[in-house]
């Protein structure tokens, strides 16, 4: 039985760089596609080709400068080693920070929450990510939560790969809300 395509229309930024985590980039990649959405992925030059913490390879469709995010409902922020390295990027937080601004999307894994917690937008968040980043997001503002998947208004958080059924089940949610 086919799958219900309810995210007609919708389009996602996924950032993409080197030692991504290989499940928590393509599977959300492939479960919006699924739905029905656009997701496109943004690494610091297009047309790239990056590896991941497992060696599967993911070519960036555009730069992350040069990205509009009003053209896009909401940011996927995968975790891996790559957040440690991308958060750095002026440009990063301020993708971030438009779609906080904006009460859009922002959907982050594992280590991906470091994304959030240099754009300044975690105090006062309930979130979760991976244990190795609790300190970093507590001392960021987060009342953290030990779950597969936590939710606070647009910000969807989870642990670890096999948080991520729960996971997209939450980002779908949260983008079929932003549309009705």
């Amino acid at each position: 039985m086919p799958s219900e395509r309810t995210l007609s229309g919708k389009r996602l930024l996924i950032f993409v760089g080197d030692i991504y985590e290989d499940l928590e980039l393509w599977y959300p990649h492939l479960r919006l596609q699924e739905a029905g959405a656009e997701s496109v992925l943004i690494g610091l030059e297009a047309g790239v080709t990056y590896s991941g913490k497992h060696t599967y390879p993911a070519k960036s469709d555009a730069s992350l400068h040069d990205v509009d995010p009003a053209q896009f409902d909401g940011i996927i922020c995968p975790g891996g080693f790559m957040p440690d390295r991308l958060r750095r990027e002026d440009k990063v937080k301020e993708l971030i920070r438009h779609f906080h601004n904006q009460k859009q999307l922002i959907a982050a894994i594992c280590h991906g929450g470091w994304f959030l917690a240099s754009a300044g937008i975690c105090h006062g968040t309930r979130q979760t990510g991976s244990p190795g980043i609790k300190d970093d997001l507590v001392h960021a503002g987060v009342h953290w939560e030990d779950a597969e998947v936590v939710v606070d208004g647009h910000i969807v958080t989870s642990r670890r790969p096999s948080d991520l059924p729960a996971f997209c089940r939450e980002m779908i949610d949260v983008l079929e809300k932003q549309s009705a």
